[in-house]
């Protein structure tokens, strides 16, 4: 049986409200933690990373882009559909705000563990543009390969972390049957709608979200949209147990 895990809810001012999954890392692990946000003006100044990755992923359905600079020297827009990592190694600082004013990102902050290797390297960046990012359409089914690998289609690039992020959307009555590996641990985080996760229910409203830990025996996952349409993040990776 999954463990479920609480949101938190977080606000600053009228420009930004987030739902996270926060000290919930040992059960996330490799993932430290995930906000599920909306920004429609510059909220947080530029602030320093390091030893990890922070992966901005901006839905589809946001209004606007995400205007990106780091102290790496770039300088970017992360388009509705695109991700862009930030493996910071030994030090990396950026800022992110909405690349049109007054408009709303609707995105992710993912922050995960990497590669021990990688983590006092000189920082460095990944983007991936939208129509870059393998889709996978299924019967009432459209998944977006965010990260990792579904169904032989491979996110581009070489991520700092073994970890596969897919963005699942379900029509009224469809089912998506996911594989488990044992070994690595997976979460689900409702988006919008109400998901069924092997029977059980859970929507954005509920504040939770069900976690297999890299222990569980179970082989496979069934997921559905009962009650309507619905919207799904799935996170996979194998733990490192620090």
């Amino acid at each position: 049986m999954p463990v479920v895990v609480p949101l938190q809810s977080a606000s600053y001012g009228s420009q930004f409200r987030a739902l996270g999954l926060r000290g919930a890392a040992r059960y996330l692990d490799p993932f430290m933690n995930v906000d599920h946000a909306w920004m429609s003006g510059p909220t947080f100044p530029p602030h320093q990373h390091a030893g990890f990755a922070a992966i901005s992923y901006v839905f589809p359905d946001s209004e606007s882009g995400m205007a990106n600079r780091d102290s790496t020297g770039l300088s970017n827009l992360i388009k509705p559909g695109g991700v862009h990592w930030l493996m910071a190694g030994n030090g990396a600082t950026h800022e992110e705000v909405p690349a049109v004013e007054g408009k709303t990102v609707h995105s992710l902050q993912i922050f995960v563990q990497v590669r021990p290797a990688l983590r006092s390297a000189p920082a460095s960046t990944l983007s991936i543009e939208p129509q870059d990012i393998p889709v996978v359409s299924l019967h009432g089914v459209n998944l977006r390969v965010v990260a990792g690998e579904f169904a032989g289609r491979r996110a581009p690039g070489i991520a700092p972390a073994d970890v596969d992020m897919f963005d699942v959307a379900l029509e009224r009555g469809a089912e998506l049957r996911l594989p488990l590996t044992r070994g690595r641990s997976t979460f689900f985080l409702p988006v919008h709608g109400t998901v069924s996760v092997s029977g059980n229910d859970f929507g954005l409203d509920d504040l939770t979200a069900p976690v297999f830990q890299s222990s569980e025996m179970v082989s496979e996952v069934v997921l559905s949209a009962p009650h309507g349409a619905a919207k799904v993040m799935i996170f996979s990776g194998v733990p490192y147990h620090q």
